[in-house]
């Protein structure tokens, strides 16, 4: 913006424009920003109020004797004149004529006394919303009018006294108003430099899940191709050889019948995954879930038991990212169990205290003649509940360990212990 204010359109910056985040935008520099009505009656009252004591003071002042008859004799009427026409001023100020404005009332300051209040208003105003280029020469507009004033009117100091009050008045109103201005420019430049960062960092997160929901897309492809092929080959191996032995072609069915199930699981994964947002996946499951868990494993054929032990106070109730974490443990444990230890018996175990909770799953092992179904899992469930337990601050172990029925045998079963604490 040049010093008369005539910048270019385009680069009017419009105060009412906010950025997607809500954030106002940096103080404009054709004037400042809409005003409401309640702020503008209550600063043109002040003003008001001020213009009128100082205009009683002005027609009311006597004269010194000794410059009776040296200056001339101003009307009453007139400084009345002045005083209303500078707050009739005053609402121009909060607008973008606030540089005509503010240049009428320094010249109606070289006029009477009554426009003073008013024209000290308009330097502070002007600094604190133009650039400092337009602010000076407002505020040397000022200093002129008030200067000009004590040439022909007689003022309460000598000329030299009088001068320079008037310089440090309009000085300091307009570094106030500077620094106002300079401030808001930096609070804005900090606002806005975290918003980019936020902004930043939510697109890096957008990119690192699609690469990450694209890398599970391709794996679970592959998992399900292959498992398709498989039950493809079984199911015509049974077709073309229906006088196989019964005891065989019990053996195929079930093992369609068993990839036919993990193929459907897998792809309900898949499913979850990979939808559009992460709104859409549904509410987070909790430890109220891990009884479900335990229940649909015992309709599939599993002995499980459940027990979940300790503080139920409202201490004891974990946040739900723990919570979560909880139910996928005992999700991968009993997985890995009905995959790798078919007919096994397992146990879970969930003891909950103020600030931390622990989650035991052990199973005792393969039951005699119970074959694991092929070509199934792929070595990082444990790796992704463990890293989970980490990020949370928590541990996770898993290795053989003896299970619940009471095996002679402690190194047939498998455990896995994990514990989640958090703040209570």
């Amino acid at each position: 913006m040049t010093p008369t204010g005539t910048a270019p359109q385009a680069a009017v910056v419009d105060p009412a424009t906010t950025s997607p985040a809500g954030v106002p935008g940096p103080p404009p520099d054709q004037g400042p920003p809409p005003v409401p009505r309640g702020v503008l009656a209550t600063a043109w009252g002040l003003v008001a109020v001020l213009t009128a004591a100082a205009t009683a003071a002005v027609v009311t002042a006597t004269p010194d004797a000794s410059v009776v008859g040296t200056t001339p004799q101003v009307p009453a009427a007139v400084d009345v004149a002045v005083a209303v026409v500078a707050v009739a001023l005053v609402p121009l100020l909060m607008t973008r004529r606030s540089v005509p404005a503010a240049l009428a009332l320094a010249a109606l300051a070289a006029v009477s006394g009554a426009a003073t209040p008013a024209s000290t208003v308009a330097t502070l105003q002007v600094a604190r919303w133009y650039p400092v280029r337009t602010a000076a020469w407002v505020a040397g507009a000022g200093v002129v009018g008030h200067a000009a004033q004590a040439l022909w009117r007689p003022v309460g100091l000598p000329l030299g006294w009088w001068l320079l009050c008037d310089v440090a008045v309009h000085a300091a109103l307009f570094g106030w108003g500077a620094y106002g201005r300079e401030r808001a420019l930096v609070l804005w430049s900090l606002r806005d430099r975290a918003r980019r960062a936020e902004a930043e960092q939510e697109r890096r997160v957008a990119e690192a899940r699609t690469a990450e929901r694209t890398r599970i897309a391709r794996e679970m492809h592959d998992t399900l191709a292959h498992r398709l092929s498989l039950l493809a080959a079984t199911a015509g191996a049974m077709e073309y050889r229906p006088d196989a032995d019964p005891a065989a072609l019990a053996a195929a069915a079930g093992r369609v019948r068993a990839g036919v199930s993990d193929a459907l699981e897998d792809l309900r994964q898949v499913i979850r995954l990979l939808r559009a947002g992460p709104d859409d996946l549904g509410p987070v499951p909790g430890l109220d879930d891990v009884r479900r868990l335990v229940d649909d494993s015992r309709a599939a054929g599993t002995d499980v038991t459940y027990e979940r032990t300790g503080d139920s106070s409202p201490d004891a109730t974990p946040p739900a990212a723990v919570a979560t974490a909880v139910f996928r443990v005992v999700q991968e444990s009993l997985t890995n169990a009905r995959r790798h230890a078919p007919g096994a018996a397992v146990r879970v175990t969930v003891a909950t205290a103020p600030g931390e909770v622990r989650v035991r799953v052990v199973d005792d092992g393969a039951a005699p003649g119970a074959v694991a179904p092929a070509g199934v899992g792929t070595g990082t469930g444990l790796v992704g509940l463990r890293e989970r337990a980490t990020l949370l601050g928590g541990t996770l172990s898993a290795g053989p360990g003896g299970g619940p029925s009471g095996a002679t045998d402690a190194s047939r079963g498998f455990a896995v212990e994990a514990w989640l604490p958090w703040d209570a």
